[in-house]
């Protein structure tokens, strides 16, 4: 094992009709189906979407910061 770590990021949007919480961990699920060492996420965006002036589903964007395997 190396003494650093080095770490990529990926941008994801998650989307839920119940609340911004919901669309993180969405996000988060699908990601953690394809990529290894997940560590941190900063949101970057939170939008909605309307449907007869009330929300109809929430939109946030994140970026998943993950270990890079063997660093």
């Amino acid at each position: 094992m190396s003494d650093h770590h080095t770490y990529k990021k990926v941008e994801m949007v998650g989307s839920s009709k119940n609340s911004i919480e919901e669309a993180i961990e969405n996000a988060l699920a699908e990601c953690h189906k394809t990529i290894k060492n997940m560590d941190w996420f900063e949101v970057t965006e939170t939008r909605g979407h309307i449907v007869e002036g009330s929300v109809g589903h929430y939109q946030v964007t994140l970026k998943i910061g993950f270990r890079i395997e063997n660093s």
